[in-house]
């Protein structure tokens, strides 16, 4: 979200005046940071209206208006449900569609007097106690409708209003300080020269560039900085816009939370998730950032970077991806730069959609053979993740030892050092600890023994996991 919108926002909810955010965006101008930060400089504001603002959660519709549907679509979701349920209740409806008993009714109530829907029985005279069920006309229409599109979920939200959440929700009102990142990396080695860039990298919300070697922890950073992203974030189940549904929710990709709200005052067709985290590796093409659209159910799955809106989104391998990585690049110049996208409709029509995510590409390849100056320059933050020092080394190696239940032995240690990797000119790196240590876990499983750190099964694990000509 930008700080001039954010401004707006305050103003619309009465929070700060026109006079007080042209004050605060010129102090920016003059000392940076972020506006929020500025007003409260400023005294505007406090941190408390900062952190109401980006943890508003979406406000319960109690009125077909305030869901902003078409009375009509609302409806036709609730006939092909019923399809499906047989007899059913309006609390069993409104759970289904997660719309209000309100509202439900409201559109039971038309069907009704259309004679698509009928009264099978009720416990009490009670409107909440019938128990309902689709006429033969009903039944006819619903399958009609089944036709044209096989959506039977919660009912979705309005492409407005899943667009402005983003923009509450947005990654750029992060803030990680040095305290987290040191304890969300204290069970890792990393250089301390990494911490340090780590830090500001994640706060700022711009894209990170990883890389270096391979076997040195690169992908290891990359989720470690998902799982401290603060916070947690209202997801859609659908959004509805241009008349056309788009699933957004993914169990894959995103992780429900306990809400923070009493259900009586969120609107149900959002999700509270942690913020996601979307990897993908070699196997992602160019298909994978368009709509998808199922020819069968009639409607479409959002791409990948949608649901990573709010979120991270880790290209892992980068340059390995079954698409040329300028290629790719060029289909993320403009989102990276205007944190927005274009995704086509099958029938051609085009919609911008929010680009709201930290992004970040982990490679082992030399930069500048994938990609220009110039796209680097767009990149921030280039974090070169290269081989561990040799007391770096030693650490990770201990660690693995204790994890393993294995004890460790400084002067096998030594000897692997001196014997193996000096002699031979290999260069240390990260992954060799774990991968050596598990070589001699299994060897011991296999022969029934205990496994132990000794220059004979160190030499056996060695011998057979180099490739030596």
């Amino acid at each position: 979200m930008s700080g001039l919108l954010f401004g707006e926002r305050l103003i619309d909810k009465k929070r700060i005046t026109k006079k007080q955010l042209q004050k605060a965006l010129d102090r920016q101008r003059l000392h940076g940071g972020r506006i929020g930060s500025n007003m409260v400089a400023l005294g505007f504001i406090d941190e408390d209206d900062i952190k109401d603002f980006f943890e508003s959660a979406p406000i319960v519709p109690k009125t077909v208006e305030a869901t902003g549907l078409e009375f009509s679509f609302i409806v036709d979701l609730i006939s092909k449900h019923a399809l499906n349920m047989g007899e059913f209740s309006m609390p069993e409806m409104a759970a289904r569609t997660k719309l209000t008993l309100a509202v439900v009714g409201e559109a039971i109530d038309r069907l009704r007097h259309d004679q698509l829907v009928e009264v099978k029985g009720a416990s009490q005279l009670l409107k909440l106690t019938y128990r309902l069920s689709l006429t033969e006309a009903g039944l006819k229409r619903a399958s009609s409708l089944l036709e044209i599109s096989r959506y039977v979920g919660p009912a979705p939200v309005t492409f407005d209003d899943y667009r402005n959440m983003v923009e509450i929700q947005t990654i750029k009102s992060i803030f990680v300080d040095p305290e987290r990142i040191r304890d969300a990396f204290s069970n890792l080695v990393v250089n301390e020269r990494v911490l340090e860039n780590i830090g500001p990298a994640v706060s700022s919300g711009k894209a990170i560039f990883l890389y270096g070697p391979s076997g040195n922890g690169k992908t290891t950073i990359a989720e470690t900085i998902g799982r401290i992203l603060p916070g947690s974030i209202y997801i859609p189940y659908a959004v509805l816009t241009e008349g056309e549904i788009i699933m957004t929710y993914d169990k894959a990709s995103h992780v429900a939370v306990k809400p923070q709200h009493s259900a009586n005052t969120v609107d149900q067709r959002w999700v509270l998730v942690k913020r996601p985290v979307v990897m993908v590796g070699g196997e992602m093409t160019l298909k994978s950032l368009d709509l998808d659209f199922n020819e069968i159910s009639k409607f479409y799955e959002a791409p990948l970077q949608m649901k990573a809106n709010n979120g991270l989104f880790i290209v892992d391998d980068f340059g390995r991806q079954q698409v040329d990585p300028q290629n790719f690049l060029n289909r993320w110049i403009v989102p990276l730069e205007r944190r927005t996208d274009f995704l086509s409709f099958h029938t051609g029509m085009k919609i911008e959609i929010p680009f709201d995510q930290l992004v970040v590409f982990s490679t082992n390849l030399e930069p500048r053979s994938l990609v220009d100056d110039a796209f680097l320059r767009r990149i921030h933050y280039k974090i070169s993740i290269d081989h561990p020092e040799l007391s770096e080394y030693k650490e990770i190696f201990q660690r693995v030892c204790d994890s393993n239940g294995i004890a460790f032995n400084n002067d096998v240690f030594n000897h692997l050092i001196e014997n193996y990797y000096h002699k031979k000119n290999i260069k240390l790196t990260s992954c060799h600890c774990r991968d050596l240590i598990e070589l001699i876990i299994d060897s011991a499983r296999y022969h029934s023994l205990k496994p132990e750190l000794t220059k004979d099964t160190l030499s056996t694990a060695w011998d057979i996991y180099f490739v030596e000509m």
